[in-house]
């Protein structure tokens, strides 16, 4: 399914020359973070925030806050994933959707994205999850398929899930193969495994020599 066949046209944006009070009402019956707002040629202005809305006089126009617009949008040819970075940026759960000619046609909501994401073989696929990290110069995304591939395992996703000091952390949906031989392969690559789905014998190792030597030091 395209993701154009998710927008969405249940509210209308706002026209520039109505009043802060409709912008205040509108809110009280949604849960949307943000309403746009366009005008008389469909020509798409921005989007005022709740926070904001609640600020402002009531008996004023929209254009009189015309500075407190929030200018943020994606084309009808956005790519989910693209479109899925874009709520994050804007910390909103309605994404406006302009044509190539910024023409309003309506906007996603945030659950019927993440509901794209959540569809695809990262998520419904049997696998393992490995995290990983490394310097944010010292890794690539070659090395890591090869070491995936290396232990007959499928690598069905990889992103970055964080960055931090110059260290970079991967996650990773592996499958058709035992997370163990690939975690001890990283590590020979002086990866740092952060988290692992499946069994870590190399941990459990350490944790029964632990628990032996403590018993050794209490006789």
């Amino acid at each position: 399914m395209k993701l154009t066949e998710y927008i969405i046209n249940d509210i209308k944006p706002l026209n520039n020359d109505s009043t802060i009070s409709d912008l205040q009402q509108l809110f009280n019956q949604l849960t949307y973070s943000h309403i746009p707002v366009k005008d008389e040629n469909n020509r798409y202005l921005g989007s005022f925030s709740e926070t904001d809305a609640h600020c402002f006089e009531g008996g004023k126009l929209l254009s009189e806050y015309a500075y407190a617009l929030e200018d943020f949008y994606v084309r009808d040819t956005t790519i989910w994933l693209d479109v899925l970075e874009a709520f994050a940026k804007n910390a909103a759960n309605i994404m406006p959707v302009l044509s190539d000619r910024n023409v309003y046609l309506g906007y996603y909501e945030l659950n019927d994205v993440i509901g794209l994401f959540n569809e695809t073989p990262f998520f419904f696929e049997a696998g393992g999850i490995l995290v990983i990290e490394k310097g944010l110069t010292d890794y690539s995304f070659s090395e890591i398929s090869q070491i995936v591939e290396s232990n007959n395992g499928k690598l069905l996703g990889a992103f970055v899930s964080k960055i931090k000091n110059d260290v970079v952390q991967i996650t990773l949906k592996i499958s058709n193969s035992s997370l163990n031989d690939i975690t001890q392969t990283f590590r020979r690559y002086s990866y740092n495994i952060v988290f692992g789905h499946e069994g870590d014998n190399y941990n459990e190792s350490l944790k029964e020599r632990s628990d032996y030597l403590r018993k050794y030091l209490d006789i």
